[in-house]
């Protein structure tokens, strides 16, 4: 008799062990796919950038370095979201995304800074289509990024809660790295002043 509590016993704590194991999982999962979300809009926003430089090449012929330096920045962070979607829970390959995203994003902030000096360039219609179809990109990045820290919040409790914890540190699950982007085109709040007139 013992001896078959004794197995009940085993058994009960193997099942709890099996259950925190399936759902550490489940929530990593839940993160790769959020994440696919992420990879699908940034590859949309990464792959309008060559098609953006090609129309404004004709007007800016002067500003080739500013150029360059967004297909450099395209390049780079083309290259991190490959090493990202590879493994979406390593915080390193996350940072190294959201830098080169920033570094892209103060690069187009340059380049529409130019655009404003060429009246041409800022009243074509393939401009302000490119502008527009940027803007709808940047705001599904924006979605698609909020699922995907929600699901990185959610699976990083699961792992540093107790008793979890034991057993993610047991299997090597890593705590998951948020995906913070800066906006590089923040809006600044407009002074208001008022005349007081006593």
């Amino acid at each position: 008799m013992e001896f078959i509590i004794f197995l009940a016993v085993i058994a009960a704590i193997a099942a709890f062990i099996v259950s925190i194991y399936n759902r550490l999982v489940n929530l990593r999962n839940r993160v790769k796919n959020a994440f696919s979300q992420i990879d699908v809009q940034l590859t949309r926003r990464y792959d309008l950038i060559p098609n953006l430089v090609e129309s404004v090449k004709g007007y800016m012929q002067h500003e080739r370095g500013t150029l360059e330096a967004v297909v450099n920045a395209r390049n780079a962070a083309v290259a991190g979201l490959r090493t990202a979607a590879a493994d979406p829970s390593d915080p390193e390959a996350i940072k190294a995304l959201a830098a080169a995203d920033a570094t892209l994003g103060g690069s187009l902030g340059k380049l529409f800074a130019l655009v404003e000096a060429y009246p041409d360039l800022k009243a074509s219609e393939n401009m302000a289509k490119f502008q527009e179809e940027l803007a709808s990109t940047e705001n599904k990045v924006a979605f698609a990024r909020q699922a995907f820290n929600d699901s990185v919040l959610s699976y990083n409790n699961a792992c540093e809660n107790f008793p979890n914890n034991v057993i993610a540190g047991t299997f090597h699950f890593k705590t998951a790295e948020f995906l913070e982007i800066e906006d590089t085109q923040k809006r600044e709040v407009p002074e208001v002043a008022f005349d007081r007139q006593a």
